[in-house]
């Protein structure tokens, strides 16, 4: 099973650029229909290096765009252009779950509509992208699939890194630092990550994914949301503000005359 010539062609189209098939294949196999077929390569070394691809290119155009932003607001523009999320929306836009090689098991699970499955495809093709024709034509790729991203990151607010936004949350309610627990579970062919977020031995948050980051981030946003609400603590009143100002002080003992 294969993607037919026809259907390969148009996704190749949409996409702007040209691949050997035996490369398009590779980058569309997932390692649940590699699995059930002996064994045979995935796209995960593809999508290995197209995130790399990816994290280079568009950190150097939000880099060049925001000339006055900081690192730390550059670095939660840049995770919520690559996440997890963004990639699969891309990836529907494209219609790139129906051209996914699948288990059968990820098939009656709508495999072709999961957004870890679909981000990886993304970033395998822009792996095979730059291997058949180097670093530019990536870039022009990326460009294409993630501009319109790149254009709002700065106006997502929390979302643009929920672990970051949680952290700076929990430290102004003195919540203290999150603290994550992460497992693997599942064959390696089909491996998913749970974890947990915690706030002063609180569980606040889950979340899942594909990889540990993922999952992280997942959780990290229902911890946000869950003490977002949470008020803020009342100001100290500093020692010096505690005397009536209009009564006179003694200055040998600091008390009020």
């Amino acid at each position: 099973m294969t993607p037919d010539a026809p259907a390969a062609a148009g996704l190749l189209e949409r996409l702007g650029i040209h691949l050997d098939p035996e490369l398009l294949v590779l980058a569309l196999t997932h390692r649940s229909f590699a699995h059930e077929h002996g064994g045979i390569p995935t796209n995960e070394r593809l999508e290995f290096l197209g995130d790399a691809v990816l994290g280079l290119v568009v950190t150097e155009a939000l880099y060049r765009r925001h000339p006055d932003l900081p690192e730390g607001e550059l670095a939660k523009m840049r995770a919520a252009t690559v996440s997890q999320k963004s990639l699969a929306a891309i990836a529907r836009t494209l219609g790139l779950g129906g051209y996914i090689l699948l288990g059968k098991g990820e098939v009656r699970t709508r495999g072709n509509d999961k957004d870890s499955i679909l981000s990886d495809t993304v970033e395998a093709l822009i792996g095979a992208t730059y291997l058949s024709h180097g670093l530019e034509v990536a870039r022009d790729l990326v460009h294409r699939l993630v501009d319109p991203t790149l254009a709002v990151a700065a106006d997502l607010g929390a979302g643009l890194d929920w672990k970051t936004s949680l952290q700076e949350a929990a430290a102004a309610r003195n919540l203290g630092a999150p603290a994550y627990a992460s497992q693997g579970d599942g064959p390696d062919h089909a491996r998913t990550f749970t974890s947990e977020v915690s706030l002063d031995g609180v569980v606040y948050g889950t979340g899942s994914g594909s990889a540990k980051k993922y999952a992280e981030q997942d959780a990290a946003e229902m911890a946000y949301r869950a003490i977002i609400e949470l008020p803020l603590p009342a100001a100290a009143v500093p020692a010096a503000s505690a005397a009536d100002p209009g009564e006179p002080i003694d200055g040998a003992h600091g008390t009020v005359a």
